[in-house]
């Protein structure tokens, strides 16, 4: 017996599976017809409806509950399987994510280091932040704040809280009128940075002239070449402080956000993702332990 495509299948579980051929749709990454013609080929095929359809809404009727007994399975071992291969075929090469301004400014500088200790960790790295699907991108570890919901299925753990604090090149520092005056550099990927520093700090802005940047290191660039003061995460500018290329006249303190690393399984079920997740962690703690001296250096407002 000569069976319908196997994509009419996948349309049809997911439709299943979300009862709404326009959620499925979104899934699916497919218009909401494209849905709804895959799922009446395979009825087509099949030679009897799988849904009943009632008021522009979708139930799956015994036909349908049948079906979907088998395929949601079905299409769960095949994605297991396929996993597997890919992480087989990468001869344990261990696929990191990290958030593009942490990875260029804190993470890279760091990698000799564990290059020196772990010589056996073969290591690539993924520049990209938010929300992750590890199925489909194949990584094996993502270090992300903690600024968007994950579920239950992923594996957490925290590395450290977040510091952030305003930076500029020596010599453009405000003095006694605190902000007056100053160029404040804003970012598009945190948009609510200086907000938020302004209302923990409770340092007030006054006559300061806002320049808006798509991304934070071009707003660390920015005040590198003294075009004004950024609000800037510790970690994107631990070895520019080191360096005296930025300074921080009013230190660092935490939003209330934190980093974490991310995984599909738990870490302790790959040794080699332990080690690199225990070493992330390590260094994440050096940094904070710096961030901590420097802390004792923030203005408080008279």
């Amino acid at each position: 017996m000569k069976l319908p495509p196997l994509g009419a299948f996948r349309f049809f579980d997911v439709a299943a599976q979300t009862q709404s051929f326009v959620k499925a749709a979104e899934l699916l990454h497919v218009t909401h017809g494209a849905v709804s013609r895959q799922v009446r080929l395979l009825e087509s095929e099949l030679g009897v409806e799988l849904f009943d359809r009632r008021n522009r809404a979708i139930f799956l009727n015994p036909a349908g509950r049948a079906l979907k007994a088998v395929t949601t399975p079905l299409f769960e071992q095949l994605e297991g399987v396929v996993y597997r291969l890919q992480q087989e075929s990468r001869e344990g090469v261990l696929v990191l994510s990290c958030e593009p301004t942490i990875a260029m400014k804190w993470l890279i500088p760091r990698l000799p280091s564990l290059h020196k200790a772990h010589p056996d960790i073969n290591l690539h790295l993924v520049a990209a932040g938010g929300a992750i699907d590890f199925t489909k991108t194949g990584v094996d570890i993502a270090l992300r704040r903690d600024d968007f919901h994950w579920d239950d299925t992923v594996h957490a753990i925290k590395i450290c809280d977040e510091w952030v604090g305003p930076v500029c090149a020596a010599g453009t520092c405000p003095d006694a009128d605190i902000l007056k005056g100053m160029r404040l550099l804003h970012s598009g990927t945190r948009p609510k940075a200086w907000d938020t520093w302004l209302r923990l700090s409770g340092i007030p802005e006054r006559e300061c002239v806002r320049v808006d940047y798509e991304h934070f290191y071009l707003c660390i660039q920015a005040a590198v070449s003294g075009l004004g003061m950024a609000i800037s995460s510790f970690f994107m500018v631990q070895d520019e402080l080191a360096s005296n290329q930025l300074s921080a006249p009013f230190g660092f303190l935490k939003d209330g956000s934190s980093y974490c690393l991310l995984s599909p399984r738990p870490f302790d079920k790959d040794e080699k993702c332990l080690r690199l997740s225990e070493w992330i962690s390590a260094e994440a703690m050096e940094s904070i332990r710096q961030v901590s001296e420097l802390s004792q250096q923030q203005w408080t407002p008279r």
